[in-house]
């Protein structure tokens, strides 16, 4: 078996860390590290929810994503000096709304929202992943804060399950799993797997970087990536005191 660049074996997670209540401000947080990729996660719960949703007994889930100047080797402008959001912070912030809105009930959540913001503090591959699973850490802690605060009803089940996301690809032929940045810069297919606790796919988004890729590929991709997010359920049931 191929040893990677930092010592893991190709079906191996790197060390991931999930710090719950980081922000002593924020309804619910996590700061969550894969590797040296790091994402402070914060919720923020409303009693109330946009015009367009007034009156539905529906509530809402967004999400925002963006990178600080210097989450990576050289400094970026920040975007909201430039003027305008680009549009890999457009795609990054739809897909980690679009995550957590798969294991949500908005009827139980109620006529509330809640907002994550996703901030990337460094950056080494898998930022996007590495939000959605700590996100949905922080979402659990701001549903129950809702819920303590009589917000939302005693016996709601909002979250109908945990949802994780995790990088694979396939790197001299080998498929591997959590590709850091010099795994994904050279990456012949690139992939992103995000899975909820059943093992359910919410979304896959795969790209052949160099040589196209056959279905055989896709299987071993997809099952590393539904092992891999099972490997980080247990890490986020872990940070929540949970068992299930």
């Amino acid at each position: 078996m191929t040893t990677r660049a930092d010592g893991r074996t190709p079906d191996q997670l790197r060390p991931i860390t999930i710090e719950r209540g980081w922000s002593g401000h924020a309804e619910g947080s996590a700061l969550i590290s894969f590797g040296g990729t790091k994402v402070l996660c914060t919720a923020s719960f409303t009693n109330g929810v946009p015009r367009w949703l007034t009156g539905k007994g529906k509530g809402w889930v967004t999400a925002e994503y963006a990178m600080l100047p210097r989450a990576t080797h050289d400094r970026s402008d920040r975007e909201s000096v430039k003027g305008r959001i680009g549009g890999r912070t457009h795609e990054i912030s739809r897909l980690i709304g679009r995550a957590l809105r798969a294991v949500v009930d908005t009827k139980a959540l109620g006529e509330n929202t809640i907002v994550i913001d996703c901030d990337v503090l460094q950056a080494d591959g898998g930022t996007r992943t590495a939000a959605i699973t700590g996100a949905y850490v922080a979402l659990a802690d701001a549903i129950e804060w809702g819920r303590e605060r009589k917000f939302i009803a005693q016996k709601a089940q909002v979250l109908s399950d945990s949802v994780a996301a995790v990088s694979v690809g396939i790197i001299d032929g080998e498929p591997m799993l959590d590709l850091a940045y010099v795994e994904d810069v050279r990456a012949e297919t690139d992939m992103n797997v995000v899975v909820t606790g059943r093992g359910l796919f919410v979304e896959v988004q795969g790209t052949a970087e160099g040589a196209p890729f056959d279905k055989a590929e896709l299987d071993l991709l997809l099952e590393l990536g539904v092992n891999g997010c099972a490997e980080l359920r247990s890490h986020q049931l872990a940070a929540l005191g949970r068992e299930s």
